[in-house]
């Protein structure tokens, strides 16, 4: 496995953004390469330990997403090799784990789906019998089948915030009724027919988030990631218990270690243990095997 990559370095062309994981950068009016690090992000905290191979898996995962879901609505994605855009002695910096996208507005929100009662939607149960505030039938338990999926938004935070959630009627006003409706309908389409498949993989995927932009024209498509251990939560089928918190192949498994390390949540985050590291990355590429292969 080659050197992880916690920051990517390409002078020959414009940097535009690091974010939480990704590097992006403009080839020209209508494209930007993004190259997917190794860095790891948790609790909005990007932590000073790479995690080996987590761009390539993130990387192939969210083209396997693109293409197989590709006929529900479009995507940033491109025929152009990434190492056509850079200099010779940076193609080593983007084999694998980069790609060469459309140049889109994003839009304000982050569009998160939820099919199963877990995480921050199980503590806001526990106390209110709702999540984000939409009402849920009594007597669920953790990780509980929800009996529809939800459609929850959230604002997209600067770098070392926290996202917050909002109500639809809070992303009626950021996007316009028409536009939020799309956006929720289209996150349902996608969750169920990816959480159908994954099923088929002993894969449950239990929420995940989308994020979408528009051209010039205001066409919808999907940007970013899809469906990866980064923006999902994928429990393993076979150890699904309704009541407890299975064991996942996400970044679940760094949270509960820095839960029990004291942490305090904020930055700088701590170093990760090696073991730790190699573990994640374990379980990030034994989703993409269980997704991608036959």
């Amino acid at each position: 496995m080659t050197t992880p990559m916690y920051q990517s370095s390409i002078p020959s062309l414009p940097l535009l953004n690091r974010g939480k994981v990704r590097d992006i950068y403009a080839v020209d009016d209508q494209h930007l390469l993004i190259v997917t690090t190794d860095r790891l992000s948790a609790f909005d905290v990007v932590l000073p330990t790479p995690i080996p191979g987590k761009g390539e898996v993130l990387t192939r995962i969210s083209d396997f997403w693109f293409s197989r879901l590709g006929h529900l609505i479009p995507n940033q994605l491109t025929d152009i090799k990434p190492e056509s855009v850079v200099a010779k002695g940076e193609v080593d910096q983007v084999a694998g784990r980069a790609i060469v996208v459309k140049k889109l507005a994003p839009l304000p929100i982050e569009a998160i789906v939820r099919g199963y009662l877990v995480g921050s939607g199980w503590k806001e149960y526990k106390a209110s019998s709702s999540v984000c505030g939409l009402p849920l039938p009594a007597g669920l338990r953790e990780a509980d089948k929800l009996p529809e999926p939800l459609f929850t938004p959230s604002t997209k935070a600067a770098a070392g915030a926290h996202d917050e959630n909002i109500s639809y009627e809070e992303a009626e006003g950021l996007l316009g009724k028409a536009l939020a409706a799309q956006v929720r309908d289209a996150c349902i389409a996608l969750y169920k027919e990816a959480a159908a498949y994954a099923t088929t993989k002993g894969i449950i995927i239990a929420d995940t988030k989308f994020e979408f932009g528009q051209d010039a024209q205001g066409k919808l498509y999907l940007i970013d990631e899809a469906l990866t251990p980064d923006s999902s939560r994928f429990w393993p089928a076979d150890q699904y218990q309704p009541g407890s918190n299975p064991p996942s192949f996400d970044k679940q498994y760094v949270r509960d270690w820095l839960e029990e390390s004291g942490w305090n949540k904020q930055d700088p985050g701590p170093e990760l243990p090696p073991e730790i590291a190699a573990k994640t990355s374990e379980k990030y590429r034994e989703a993409l095997i269980r997704l991608t292969e036959a």
